[in-house]
């Protein structure tokens, strides 16, 4: 298995949980948009401590980029990466993911789930070919969405957004029901592109099977 030791180049909170971390970038590490990496922390106690976060920045870029959902009450690797300044290194491992773009469709992700397709969504701006996806975002509140502003620009009137545990105006309130993702698609046709916590997933995945969407059509990660 080939390493990495990557320097970090800047961190950052961009949401009050979500950590925003940019890294020097191997030459000889590539991967497709959607796709993530085994990081480990360069500290010591910490090296063998392996999680999988996904690219956020865009295969062509000259740094890396990963937005992190972190769990402080957790004392674990995402408590330890708030702790990380400039200077810090962290481990690489290998790329891995099945996610990556086919066809125009629809993006449905409940929370961290999101950041398989921030790179994708980046990526099809960049090449002009964001054409009428849409992305379905579910939250329990509006302080939970990742990059709101970004995706309103990316998207506009394709950014729906639904908050389990917060009313407000302009949001849908509830949860992915099978009423509000009939509404909000309108070509079962199309492929649905699907990341976010075990349950929702399998909520979902009923909910888009009793619709009579094909397991073809849907693109997620591996099992």
């Amino acid at each position: 298995m080939k390493t990495h030791n990557v320097r970090i180049i800047s961190t950052g909170l961009i949401t009050r949980d979500v950590l925003q971390i940019f890294t020097e970038k191997p030459e000889d590490l590539v991967f497709t948009p959607g796709q993530a990496v085994d990081i480990s922390i360069n500290r010591e106690g910490w090296k063998d401590e392996k999680r999988p976060f996904t690219f956020t920045s865009l295969p062509d870029d000259d740094f890396l980029q990963f937005t992190i959902k972190t769990y402080p009450a957790d004392r674990g690797v995402t408590n330890e990466l708030l702790s990380l300044r400039k200077n810090d290194s962290l481990i690489l491992y290998d790329v891995f993911g099945a996610i990556e773009y086919r066809n125009e469709g629809y993006f449905i992700a409940g929370g961290a789930g999101i950041t398989p397709f921030i790179s994708i969504l980046r990526y099809l701006k960049s090449k002009n070919a964001i054409g009428n996806n849409k992305l379905i975002y579910a939250n329990k509140t509006r302080d939970d969405i990742i990059l709101k502003y970004e995706f309103e620009h990316l998207l506009g009137k394709n950014f729906v957004n639904i908050l389990s545990d917060e009313t407000a105006q302009g949001y849908a309130h509830g949860y992915l029901s099978r009423d509000f993702l009939s509404k909000q698609m309108a070509d079962l046709t199309k492929d649905i592109y699907l990341c976010g916590p075990p349950s929702m997933m399998e909520a979902v995945e009923k909910i888009l099977s009793d619709l009579g969407v094909d397991d073809s059509q849907i693109i997620k990660e591996a099992d």
